[in-house]
Parts: C-alpha cells; sequence; structure tokens
C-alpha cells in the first residue's frame, strides 16, 4: 500500500501518526489509572472500571503494526513509557480513591499510587512489546484479518494483567485491593477479553477498511493530477 507521494510526505505522514498515537496511548493510560482505583462488582465478582478502558491501546497498536509497521508501533511504546509514568503518578495522586484531592496532595509522597503508576509502566511496556511481536507474526502468516489481533490481545493483555495487579496490589496498603487482587486480576482480565473480542476486533476490522480505504482514495487522485 503506497499512501503519500514521496518519501518525505511519507515520512511526514509517519511522524504525525506516531505522535497522535503518542498522546492517545497516554492519556488511555491515565484514565485506566485513575479508573483502576474504582471498584465495582460485576455479577458478583470484584472488579475495577480500568478493566473497560485499557484496550483501546491494543486497538490503536495494532492498527499501528498493520499500517506502518512493528518498528514505528515500538517508537510509540518507547516515547510513551516515561511520559505516562509521571502523568500517571500526578493524575493518580490528586485523584485517589476517585476524589479530587487537591493540589497539596503532590507534595507528600504516595506509595500506593506510586506502586500502581509503576505497575502501569511495567506492564505497559511488556504488554505491549508482546502485542506487537505476536501481532506481526501472524500477520506476515496472511491469516483471515482478525486472527492476528485477536491472538495478540489474548497474549498482550494476560501478561499485561499478570504483571500489573501482581506489582500494584500485592501486599498492597490498600486493604481491600491486597485481598482481592487476584480475583480482580482475573475478573479484569475476562472482561478485557470479553470487550476485546466483542467489540473491539469488530471496530479494528471497520477502522482498517476505512483507513486504507481512505489512503487508496488519497493515492488514486494523487495519480490523476
Amino acid at each position: 500500500m503506497t499512501v503519500p507521494r514521496s518519501p518525505a510526505q511519507a515520512a511526514s505522514h509517519i511522524s504525525l501518526l506516531v505522535r497522535l498515537l503518542v498522546a492517545f496511548h497516554i492519556i488511555i493510560i491515565i484514565a485506566s489509572n485513575y479508573l483502576v482505583q474504582i471498584p465495582i462488582d460485576l455479577f458478583g465478582f470484584h472488579s475495577t472500571w480500568g478493566a473497560f478502558s485499557f484496550p483501546f491501546i491494543f486497538l490503536a497498536t495494532d492498527l499501528t503494526v498493520r499500517l506502518i509497521g512493528k518498528h514505528e508501533a515500538r517508537a510509540v511504546i518507547r516515547r510513551v513509557m516515561i511520559p505516562a509514568l509521571v502523568a500517571s503518578y500526578v493524575v493518580s495522586v490528586l485523584f485517589d480513591d476517585g476524589r479530587f484531592n487537591g493540589l497539596g496532595a503532590l507534595t507528600s509522597f504516595n506509595g500506593l499510587v506510586f506502586r500502581i503508576a509503576f505497575a502501569s509502566f511495567a506492564a505497559y511496556a511488556l504488554g505491549q512489546l508482546l502485542d506487537i511481536q505476536v501481532f506481526d507474526r501472524l500477520r506476515r502468516r496472511q491469516m483471515q484479518w482478525w486472527v492476528a489481533p485477536a491472538a495478540s490481545s489474548i497474549a498482550g493483555q494476560a501478561l499485561d494483567t499478570a504483571v500489573f495487579f501482581s506489582v500494584a496490589f500485592w501486599h498492597s496498603s490498600n486493604a481491600y485491593l491486597a485481598q482481592h487482587w487476584v480475583e480482580i486480576g482475573i475478573v479484569d482480565y475476562v472482561i478485557k477479553l470479553a470487550v476485546s473480542m466483542l467489540l473491539f476486533i469488530p471496530l479494528y476490522g471497520m477502522m482498517l477498511g476505512t483507513i486504507v480505504g481512505f489512503m487508496r482514495r488519497r493515492e488514486n487522485a494523487a495519480l490523476q493530477t
């Protein structure tokens, strides 16, 4: 698929896409770190609202690999990690337990929130790298379009969930999370998979078709000028 008309245009296009993806990833990580502090009971199981937001990142990463390659997807992850760690800590401290605590909360170190931010940092890096690797290998085998995003989501989110909940909440100072983190992690993973398979995989297919169609129309228009 040839998109822009020159190497300079191609580089500019990829650079813009990478910047947009970096911003999108950071926003989702911040939101998920906030939402993971808010527990919910789902059909009698313990979980958090963060389970519904984080799969957006896997959708964006898989589209990145499909459209511009795994090296650019890895570049997004490298650019996201440190800003996301800092921003996650700041936002989570300001909104600890789902309520605004005022700017004064930043004057003291919050160990629980730092653990959550660091766990998110580690889980994001490992989970996304595995997602990219699995997705890229399956994509190259020319399987049906849904196989690569489905398999990479299963593998990437399993690693992401295991790393995040074990690092963030094992022997946590939050009694509820320390007691229920294994159950919450399992339910969180099941919810992420359900959301991914029922919503994000079809959405991935729709977005991929729309983007590819748009790029082809631009290419055809460029060839006619």
